[in-house]
């Protein structure tokens, strides 16, 4: 059965144990899950994590983030190393606090937009194959899966479709390796979202709900009932996120030209979802 989560990025960022609040705000929203963004690991304490989450009986799921220091496709061995023990970090926190799925663009460092040669995206490739090939090692041995995450064109030049991803998928050959898919890059990278969905098929390990323009699911263009038809048809039942983003936060506002409010507030962005989603896959 289908469970609903929404993404702290809707409030905060970063996250930390100054906004535990929020598990208690999803919940009483009527979410399942809380996805937790670690954008600073020294921000984040497992154990009172564990205790609001079992307190509220609110689920987690676990995003990165990725900047230039966190690149597992540089040309710099010091970027991957960085990049790749990022990703354990997190996988350890996702390990303690229960969390299934790590997730997100850590393919490369996001905003990074270059026009490379034949030569150098063939080496672009191969280094990021190593990098996960290693990160999902680790993460299969604690038992939590990596969801690769396909950004739109102006956010990445490496992985922009589904396509993509599972060649990325299929070359780091880990079964505990797998793809995030998101309506809102979807929309702009593919020529028939559904059928994309259904290529993905059993390596769709996470999914976020976000409407064309970032904004309240079921307020744009996305054709929602043609996605759930095509989630229906390849048996996926895991999570389905909102990630939005608050414009209020400039630093992540500029990240994501988020340039004006998208909902009259956060709440309603995420409550409207919710109950547009709920309707949709009941």
């Amino acid at each position: 059965m289908m469970k609903f989560g929404a993404s702290t990025f809707i409030w905060v960022s970063p996250f930390s144990n100054s906004t535990l609040d929020l598990a208690d705000k999803v919940h009483h929203m009527g979410f399942d899950i809380l996805e937790i963004c670690i954008e600073d690991p020294e921000t984040i304490n497992p154990e009172s994590i564990i205790e609001r989450l079992e307190k509220t009986g609110v689920e987690t799921t676990i995003c990165g983030a990725f900047g230039p220091d966190r690149d597992a496709s540089s040309d710099d061995a010091a970027v991957r190393s960085q990049a790749i023990d990022y990703i354990k970090k997190c996988v350890d926190f996702a390990r303690e606090i229960k969390a299934p799925v790590f997730a997100g663009p850590m393919y490369s460092a996001v905003g990074k937009t270059h026009l490379l040669s034949k030569e150098e995206k063939q080496k672009q490739w191969k280094l990021g194959v190593e990098s996960l090939r290693k990160a999902g090692d680790y993460a299969g041995e604690h038992g939590v899966k990596l969801a690769i995450e396909p950004l739109n064109r102006f956010e990445t030049d490496f992985i922009n479709t589904v396509e993509q991803g599972l060649e990325l998928v299929q070359k780091i050959d880990n079964p505990n390796v797998g793809l995030l898919l998101d309506t809102f890059h979807m929309n702009i990278e593919e020529k028939n979202v559904p059928e994309a969905i259904r290529s993905a098929g059993s390596k769709i390990f996470h999914f976020h709900t976000c409407e064309n323009d970032r904004g309240t699911p079921g307020t744009g263009h996305v054709e929602w009932t043609s996605v759930r038809d095509a989630l229906k048809d390849v048996g996926y039942d895991g999570s389905a996120v909102i990630e939005a983003f608050n414009s209020d936060i400039k630093e992540i506002a500029r990240a994501v030209a988020l340039w004006r409010p998208l909902a009259p507030s956060p709440d309603s962005l995420a409550e409207d979802g919710l109950h547009f989603l709920k309707r949709l896959f009941s």
